[in-house]
């Protein structure tokens, strides 16, 4: 997803977002250790996606 379309949605939204995200990451992490991971440059997309998230959390927390 692109960055604007995570400041459409919600802060309650977005801390959804932020576990799901999470938690996928962690499932990948371990698929990754134990050599079962075909699709690696899925880590790439969901750490960004998360790194926007928390951006957009922030933003909408100082404001």
């Amino acid at each position: 997803m692109k960055i604007g379309e995570f400041r459409d949605l919600g802060a309650d939204e977005l801390r959804q977002r932020e576990k799901d995200l999470d938690d996928q990451l962690f499932r990948l992490r371990i698929q990754k250790s134990m050599g079962q991971l075909e699709a690696a440059h899925k880590l790439k997309s969901l750490r960004r996606d998360l790194a926007r998230v928390k951006t957009v959390l922030r933003e909408k927390e100082t404001v």
